[in-house]
């Protein structure tokens, strides 16, 4: 039998508590963690499965001294909390009813039945926490080793079951996949319009989990294909699909990381208004909504003056606008945006009466400080002295 190879993480000794309290055989490591040690990549999160309901876990769990939070009892999931972080722990399960957005389920000690509920086969391995042995019941670690993204049985009854697995099998694949699976793409394609009953930040969580990896492009791309990215994203033109092919490698050369509302901001047209409309349909946070618009705002002329368009919108915003015009970040790169020296009353201190002229006036002193490039207090000095000296 296949073995999970040597890994940190299985012999950290909290979660060696939490397997005695919850007893070996009555549970499984499974889902990321145990495909990204097989892929060789770093496991974030580790997930538990077990015969014991959920109720038995959290008595187990408390008498034992773990903390334990009961974050999803309805559908048998529990939250241990442990010093190296937090282990989430699901009775195993079999679906009893689902509509495509939620199911019913009822609780099963069967690990098989457990497995067949899941998406896809490289997320239904299940390891033994003492012999690191793999369970294996639906060729998943055969499809790790082609970098295939497979539905676990009919691709479109998984679909059925939960109309969100579109989005996932796209963002599995733009992490894990080489060839695309037919099947999964076809199925794909034939419910794409079944995303449209799905509730609007679960979509929008999907699709910044999707831009987030290194090179989303090609998956898009797939997307736009199958008519899933019209369903999610009509906004998204040839044009723009384009200017996103070409962001990451932007992105690599500035040595600046890759960042989900960047790469949306480059499939949506320079229109905030059209930004703010994406924004509201995704549920996107108040941040999230204002760095979107402000990306969506870009215009040529910002390349002219990287520093002082920082200066105005900050530097988040003023990198996104230059990568995505294709423009030098360089001048912003371990440039911090000063503070302007002054306020009025520096201006009524030197017989300025108080009222719009001291606006008006401080407006003047902040361009030409701008536009000399930010000098020092000492230079601003002559420039509000030229200012107040002209007025």
């Amino acid at each position: 039998m296949p073995e999970l190879p040597p890994a940190s993480w299985t012999r950290r000794p909290s979660l060696a508590r939490l397997v005695a309290a919850l007893e070996p055989e009555r549970v499984r490591y499974v889902g990321g963690a145990v495909r990204d040690t097989l892929l060789g990549q770093p496991v974030s999160d580790i997930d538990c499965a077990t015969i014991h309901p959920p109720d038995e876990v959290m008595a187990r769990c408390r008498e034992a001294g773990l903390r334990v939070v009961p974050t999803g009892v309805e559908h048998g999931t529990v939250t241990v909390v442990l010093p190296d972080g937090p282990v989430e722990v699901t009775t195993l399960r079999r679906d009893v009813s689902t509509d495509g957005r939620r199911a019913s389920v009822a609780f099963s000690t069967d690990w098989r039945e457990d497995a067949a509920r899941r998406d896809f086969t490289i997320n239904a391995l299940y390891v033994d926490p003492q012999s690191l042995a793999i369970d294996d019941y639906f060729g998943g670690l055969a499809d790790l080793d082609q970098r295939r993204v497979r539905f676990i049985g009919d691709a479109a009854s998984r679909i059925a079951e939960d109309h969100l697995r579109i989005l996932r099998y796209f963002r599995f694949q733009a992490r894990f996949g080489a060839e695309p699976d037919a099947e999964a793409l076809a199925a794909c394609a034939t419910l794409a319009g079944t995303l449209k009953g799905l509730s609007r930040e679960r979509i929008g969580a999907e699709l910044l989990a999707l831009l987030a990896l290194p090179d989303p492009a090609p998956t898009v791309a797939l997307m736009h294909q199958t008519g899933v990215l019209a369903v999610v994203l009509p906004e998204a033109t040839a044009a723009q699909r384009a200017l996103l092919a070409e962001l990451p490698a932007r992105e690599r050369t500035a040595g600046v990381a890759p960042h989900p509302l960047r790469r949306l901001a480059a499939l949506l047209p320079p229109v905030p208004a059209c930004a703010e409309q994406v924004a509201a349909r995704l549920r996107l946070s108040k941040a999230q909504r204002s760095r979107l618009i402000c990306a969506a705002a870009r215009r040529p002329a910002d390349a002219e003056a990287p520093r002082a368009l920082a200066y105005a919108e900050g530097a988040e915003c003023a990198r996104d606008r230059l990568l995505l015009a294709g423009a030098d970040v360089g001048p912003l790169r371990d440039w911090a945006v000063p503070h302007f020296p002054f306020t009025g009353r520096v201006l009524i201190e030197r017989g300025v009466p108080p009222g719009p002229e001291v606006a008006r006036l401080l407006r003047e002193v902040e361009q030409r400080w701008i536009g000399a490039g930010f000098p020092p207090e000492t230079e601003a000095q002559q420039l509000l002295d030229a200012v107040v000296a002209e007025r």
